[in-house]
């Protein structure tokens, strides 16, 4: 029931009217050249670790690609590479003149002591000009990526994670970049930033690569994969995220088949004792309600808040926080009430 009650709240807010902080993202790109990069056998080692070798590749105009790989795999020292912030150990990377690249990664946003939001965008430009033609000022832009004017003179450090981010993002888009890379987007942004960057992201005319283990967020936006796995070999795959998926669960499937089952286990029956509550988990199991009760009377006043869209966008955030931290908790005692009941 609290499930069907949790799904209930998602989808009042997700119809939630958000137009008062709509987040248009509108910021021009550079044009492209005919040559955008062209890799021949390139290669790349840690000591004695291979990481990739022999790839090559010839990017295409308005190319949109998803980069796969278990952590560990090399996809952020691929991607070092492509853009020149590592050299390959052999092979020649050919970047085209007009190339500009926009990287946003999973770093933090590099900043200076007491710097303020309102110093990070003006590092870039003071006047931004939009895919229209028309300017902006740096203030102007940060009132439209959700930072009024008030906040605009908060210290970076004040910022949330999320906060943060969005903050990196708009840096990176203000450079105008033809070709974007995009390492794990989806991560502590809000809903709004990013239902409004896939739309972005669909309408971009440059280059695209997309790393993310979002299956929407990539299905919605790639046309290929490269896949990076504990061999050497960087693979191109010919889908988006959800038929790669596909195709590894077959050969999974496959394998299991022509596995030779394994012995039955015998499972003893645990002895009645064993399933007894001590007396502190019989003392836990009966606070374990109450806690509960309470929990959810403190997280519905607030999920009514910010279902009204009443309040302005600090407000918003802080309380969507505390309804995190809350439903969470109510996860771990929900969970501890389920495995003392099945005990009694």
């Amino acid at each position: 029931k609290y499930r069907i009650d949790a799904f209930d709240d998602t989808k009042k807010k997700a119809t939630v009217n958000l137009n008062k902080n709509e987040l248009e993202i509108k910021v021009s790109g550079s044009r492209q050249g005919k040559k955008i990069i062209e890799l021949d056998k390139i290669s790349k080692s840690y000591g004695d670790t291979k990481i990739f070798e022999d790839f090559s590749y010839v990017f295409k105009r308005g190319e949109k690609l998803g980069v796969v790989g278990k952590n560990g795999t090399g996809k952020s020292t691929f991607l070092n590479v492509l853009t020149g912030k590592l050299a390959p150990d052999s092979g020649e990377l050919d970047k085209g003149l007009n190339t500009k690249f926009g990287y946003y990664t999973q770093d933090e946003i590099p900043v200076k002591a007491n710097q303020k939001v309102i110093d990070i965008v003006k590092e870039v430009a003071e006047v931004i000009t939009l895919d229209d033609g028309s300017t902006v000022t740096a203030s102007q832009l940060l009132n439209l990526f959700l930072f009024p004017p008030a906040s605009q003179h908060d210290f970076v450090s004040k910022l949330s994670g999320g906060e943060k981010r969005r903050l990196q993002l708009l840096k990176v888009l203000m450079s105008n970049p033809n070709f974007l890379i995009l390492d794990e987007p989806t991560n502590d942004l809000d809903i709004v930033t990013l239902n409004i960057l896939e739309e972005y992201l669909e309408q971009f005319s440059g280059c695209l690569i997309l790393v993310s283990h979002d299956r929407y967020f990539m299905d919605k936006l790639v046309d290929h994969l490269f896949i990076l796995d504990s061999s050497t070999t960087i693979t191109d795959f010919p889908g988006n995220y959800t038929d790669y998926r596909i195709q590894e669960e077959g050969k999974t499937t496959s394998k299991q088949k022509v596995t030779k089952p394994a012995a039955p286990v015998k499972i003893e029956k645990p002895k009645e004792n064993s399933k007894k509550l001590s007396y502190n988990e019989q003392k836990e199991f009966k606070t374990l309600e109450n806690e509960i009760s309470k929990l959810e009377s403190r997280r519905d006043p607030l999920t009514e808040k910010l279902n009204s869209g009443s309040a302005d966008h600090s407000e918003l955030a802080e309380w969507s926080t505390e309804i995190k931290r809350i439903n969470s908790t109510l996860d771990e005692k929900e969970m501890r009430w389920l495995e003392f009941s099945e005990r009694v």
